[in-house]
């Protein structure tokens, strides 16, 4: 078992499902907003661990097919704000873009197409074995095919929402052993492996993001938009489609 897999489940009662704590948690905090008017959706209140569990068996995570051609820039809509941590601590807000940029963030540190992997309920083995073979089906064919490109950026996000996780200290001990367990691989330079902590409940729904277990990979171009997405392990098509979309955006004036 790996140390961060080893770590979730020594805060967290054996009885639960991975991350049951946060999941009952916020569900009762949305609860008690929804009924003062100021709560969470339908969506989110009936949904949960063991929904998304049903639906995983039924799907295997594949909820939808990736686009097959890239989205029109015209039509494409801007990837939220996301702040995010490495495991040295350090903080960064994505996307990175040329809207909005970062101080100390020069034009030609803007990457030109960037793909961001989302996992959310990774905290035991299998799931994290689950997620990692999700974002290795993406992230190994796209960086065979864009190794030699300064203007590609890959960023894998695992969500905590956690609130006793998202706390000062347990934060900088989780980070601690992220950084031990940190995967090692061919495209382990490329990947740059990053956190968010906190309650992502209004992050989810501009995404449009119910179930939380299986991946979400965007294509974003320079501006941070979202020009291309797919869904759980990829298929063959969705490579082909994945690469071109990257592609164009290496074009693009």
């Amino acid at each position: 078992m790996n140390p961060v897999s080893r770590f979730f489940l020594l805060t967290i009662s054996p009885t639960e499902p991975p991350l049951a704590s946060s999941t009952f948690t916020s569900w009762g905090i949305s609860k008690r907003l929804r009924k003062s008017g100021l709560g969470c959706s339908a969506d989110e209140m009936n949904r949960g661990y063991f929904a998304d569990m049903s639906e995983f068996k039924q799907h295997g995570g594949k909820i939808a097919m990736a686009n097959k051609i890239i989205i029109p820039a015209m039509a494409a809509v801007k990837f939220p704000t996301l702040e995010v941590n490495y495991s040295d601590g350090r903080s960064l807000k994505l996307p990175i873009s040329s809207h909005g940029n970062e101080a100390g963030t020069s034009k030609l540190d803007i990457p030109k197409a960037s793909l961001l992997c989302l996992s959310f309920r990774a905290s035991s083995q299998w799931f994290f074995d689950i997620y990692l073979a999700m974002i290795d089906s993406w992230s190994i064919p796209f960086f065979d095919a864009f190794s030699d490109s300064k203007n590609v950026q890959l960023y894998q996000v695992s969500f905590v929402d956690s609130w006793f996780l998202s706390l000062s200290p347990m934060k900088r001990l989780l980070l601690r052993l992220m950084k031990k367990s940190k995967p090692e691989g061919k495209n382990a330079v490329h990947r740059q492996i990053v956190y968010s902590f906190g309650d992502h409940y209004y992050f989810r729904k501009e995404l449009k993001i119910l179930n939380l277990l299986t991946g979400y990979i965007f294509l974003l171009d320079k501006f941070g938009r979202i020009r291309w997405q797919g869904f759980g392990l990829a298929a063959e098509e969705e490579l082909a489609s994945l690469v071109s979309s990257t592609t164009l955006l290496l074009e693009e004036k």
